[in-house]
């Protein structure tokens, strides 16, 4: 079999549903803290959709929100309780380090605003569940932000599975890893909810969900320590389905980089590079092995931190529970997510 594309080369995936509906004013989106990946990915992204308004920006050190908003455009606010009492905030989005998630997702609740938290929402399940029943109990969204699953890439694999390219699905395997970080990285520190399991094992298991669906249990697992502030610095994971289709996890973050997923079925078998963290004009390519030949799909670029502003936007006007048409985002997936984590950790033990 020859090489076949999807779509035409330059040719923008089907378009994200518009945030706002016509004549509705934007999302006022408030901004606590000025990590990384909020400049890098976020903010730039939020500021260019007309159906969010990028109100403020907070910081403990009032002069790096004021470098912030000079890029991005917003108020900059010292402090992140001022930007929670700001009336032009309708909702919030959090990058601050894990364990500092539940405590300014609870107070951004409280004051009545909806909330897109990064990864991991908590660091473990009983606060996500305490969590999710605030936000249900005061008719608020709040959505962790697998970023991930909004790409279009992984549309084109669920549909290439329903088709029954590979036949039956027999085993998923996964891996994401990343180069060592700087010792002093907040990812290296245990007091901030630091470690591999917490900053990279949730995509390939959130992956794993999507593919094996729910009722995935934890089978074994293993959690390395390496020198640098005492965190996990890597790990793997054994799962399984209760009809024993098997799913096999790495994860590091002192790794040369790999970020993929592999889908092996009864008659072929479906790979995906980077599958995680594309960037923007990154074409993917889905590469489908069997018996009769080699499939590759090349697909044209997408952006998923422009999709999940969009649908988070968008969610929050609907009051929808899923962010996407093809509920592969459902704010229904954060607790038992949250649960699968907990039980690798208790399982390495």
């Amino acid at each position: 079999m020859s090489p076949a594309q999807i779509g035409t080369p330059g040719t923008p995936p089907d378009p994200a549903p518009a945030g706002a509906p016509p004549g509705a004013p934007p999302l006022g989106l408030g901004v606590l803290g000025c990590a990384s990946i909020a400049r890098r990915r976020m903010l730039p992204a939020v500021v260019s959709d007309p159906s969010v308004r990028l109100a403020a920006v907070a910081s403990r050190r009032g002069a790096r929100a004021e470098a912030v908003t000079r890029q991005f455009g917003g108020v900059p606010v010292e402090g992140y309780r001022r930007l929670l009492a700001r009336e032009d905030v309708d909702a919030v989005y959090i990058p601050l380090p894990a364990a500092l998630h539940a405590e300014w997702i609870e107070a951004a609740l409280r004051a009545g605003k909806h909330v897109l938290a990064e990864k991991p929402l908590a660091v473990d399940a009983s606060t996500a569940a305490r969590l999710v029943a605030l936000a249900r109990a005061s008719h608020l969204l709040l959505v962790e932000n697998y970023m991930f699953t909004h790409h279009s890439q992984h549309r084109c694999v669920r549909a290439l599975l329903k088709q029954g390219v590979i036949g039956e699905l027999r085993a998923f395997t996964a891996a994401f890893a990343i180069p060592a970080l700087p010792p002093d990285d907040i990812r290296n520190r245990p007091e901030l909810g630091g470690g591999a399991l917490l900053d990279v094992a949730g995509y390939p298991i959130r992956a794993a969900e999507l593919f094996l669906g729910d009722g995935v249990d934890v089978a074994a697992s293993v959690l390395r320590f390496g020198s640098a502030g005492g965190v996990d610095s890597g790990g793997a994971v054994l799962l399984r389905t209760a009809e024993g289709v098997t799913g096999q996890l790495t994860f590091g973050i002192d790794h040369a980089y790999r970020s993929c997923y592999e889908l092996w079925g009864s008659t072929g078998r479906l790979t995906l590079d980077r599958a995680f963290t594309p960037p923007p004009g990154h074409r993917p390519l889905v590469r489908v092995e069997r018996a009769d030949g080699v499939r590759e799909h090349v697909l044209a670029p997408d952006d998923q931190f422009a999709r999940v502003i969009s649908a988070f936007a968008r969610a929050v006007r609907t009051g929808a529970d899923e962010l996407c048409e093809s509920g592969v985002h459902r704010v229904a997936d954060i607790v038992p997510h949250a649960r699968l984590v907990d039980a690798v950790r208790e399982a390495a033990r």
